[in-house]
């Protein structure tokens, strides 16, 4: 069953982040799903360009209003207006979330995720004891457990 996976993680990222938010993208779109993010820079970027590579398709939730403020990999632009609290919207559009590496806009939409009850699956990204982030090494993993997570259906 195709599903909408959130991938959410930092603006401003490495080389090797890059390279793992687009191999997570690839991976979610080589298996039928459709990535949601925040639409804009660094793992948003990186993981709808790694989408489209792989022929799948992306929605980007923006905090501003424009929707050309996507970055060049976003097929459905979401203008919010809302700033940083667009991050309660991305992890409420997905069926699950995968985070990667980033820092408060990251922590904010897991938290987010804990709320909207959204099974969260982290490669590199924050250990937040005080809620249920299932922990993996590769992006083939990341999605493994995103769909053992759903398999009975979001």
């Amino acid at each position: 069953m195709p599903l909408r996976v959130s991938v959410i993680g930092g603006g401003t990222i490495t080389a090797a982040e890059t390279d793992l938010a687009a191999s997570v993208g690839r991976e979610l779109a080589a298996r039928g799903h459709t990535v949601v993010c925040g639409g804009r820079g660094g793992t948003m970027e990186a993981v709808c360009r790694g989408a489209k590579a792989a022929g799948g398709t992306t929605i980007g939730i923006l905090p501003g209003e424009r929707p050309a403020e996507a970055n060049d990999y976003v097929d459905h632009p979401i203008a919010t207006g809302l700033g940083h609290a667009r991050n309660a919207l991305v992890p409420l559009n997905g069926d699950a979330v995968i985070a990667l590496a980033g820092s408060a806009g990251t922590l904010s939409e897991i938290g987010f995720a804990a709320i909207y009850d959204r099974p969260v699956v982290g490669l590199g990204t924050h250990d937040v004891p005080a809620l249920e982030i299932e922990p993996v090494e590769t992006p083939e993993a990341a999605v493994d457990a995103v769909e053992a997570a759903l398999e009975d259906g979001p």
